[in-house]
């Protein structure tokens, strides 16, 4: 029987056979692991399945010669980006028969990510979305070059395409994201203020303080994975929304609920006797929602107990 792998060095720099890293191979992988785990969430919306690309990129990285690595950086990135294309592709024929609408997995970020207003946008969920409409090859390159500013030789070389095939297809992604992203600039104020609109509809029952600030052609979209209850499909149009949001304020104001930053974005948890029950995440655009994000698929919230470093 052979023996099993050894764990990738966690982002303290330490082992998971809890020894300090000691060669050159472990320093550059701990130097870079933040940047590599956004890179795949980037590319995956899942934590869960960027960590096990994580796992691979440390077990092909300890078998490579570093003498003929000139930048280690671009080496782990080429690494990981494969290794994320090949489960992408996995996970979307998995997600045509997912339950009911799918959202990527939410992230607890530090508020540093939201200073980076460029990562905080990437990595909101309403972007998250956006790049689902992606192919798997387009949405790499828009995430290397658009969000990591990678050169087109280095992407060349981290999807197997070549330089002329990736122009065409950051041009062809960046114009599709373009036409789909927030329509205006939003401030991390008014977000809140819309946020808050929210929780005053639950203490008071009144929707008309969460109706002030919904667009027209606001959509809803729940996830419960088939696990916990959810609207099952999108639910469109600011009475609609709210019509769905005012049968559930009863059992809503029995939760608690807290603000917090989550995927660089302010958002609102709601807990159940202590347990993480509901993340809900909006997308604004001119000032108004024009999208609810409400995760309670619980395989996706068991990542929430403790903050996610994100870099770029």
């Amino acid at each position: 029987m052979s023996a099993p792998a050894q764990p990738a060095p966690d982002d303290r720099g330490i082992g998971g056979n809890g020894r300090s890293p000691s060669d050159p191979a472990t320093d550059a992988y701990v130097a870079h692991r933040n940047l590599l785990f956004t890179v795949a969430y980037e590319m995956l919306g899942s934590a869960a399945d960027a960590e096990d690309v994580l796992q691979e990129t440390w077990l092909r990285w300890n078998t490579v010669d570093l003498d003929i690595v000139q930048d280690h950086r671009a080496y782990l990135v080429r690494i990981t980006t494969r290794q994320a294309l090949d489960r992408l592709r996995t996970l979307r024929r998995r997600r045509e028969s997912y339950v009911g609408p799918w959202l990527p997995e939410p992230l607890l970020t530090s508020p540093d990510v939201a200073t980076e207003v460029e990562l905080a946008e990437h990595v909101s969920m309403a972007m998250l979305l956006v790049l689902e409409a992606l192919t798997p090859i387009e949405r790499a390159v828009f995430v290397l070059r658009e969000v990591f500013e990678l050169d087109y030789e280095e992407i060349s070389d981290a999807v197997g395409r070549t330089p002329a095939a990736v122009r065409q297809l950051a041009y062809r992604s960046r114009a599709h994201v373009a036409a789909r992203r927030p329509r205006g600039v939003v401030s991390a104020a008014d977000t809140r203020n819309a946020l808050a609109a929210f929780q005053r509809a639950v203490a008071t029952g009144d929707l008309q303080h969460l109706l002030d600030v919904l667009s027209p052609d606001v959509v809803f979209l729940g996830d419960g994975g088939g696990i916990a209850r959810a609207a099952l499909a999108p639910v469109v149009g600011a009475e609609a929304v709210a019509a769905v949001l005012s049968a559930g304020l009863g059992n809503l104001a029995a939760r608690s609920m807290e603000s917090a930053q989550v995927n660089g974005c302010p958002a609102l948890i709601l807990r159940l006797d202590g347990q993480i029950e509901t993340v809900l995440a909006l997308r604004m655009d001119d000032g108004f929602i024009t999208g609810l994000y409400s995760v309670r698929n619980p395989e996706k919230l068991s990542r929430l107990w403790r903050k996610t470093t994100l870099r770029r």
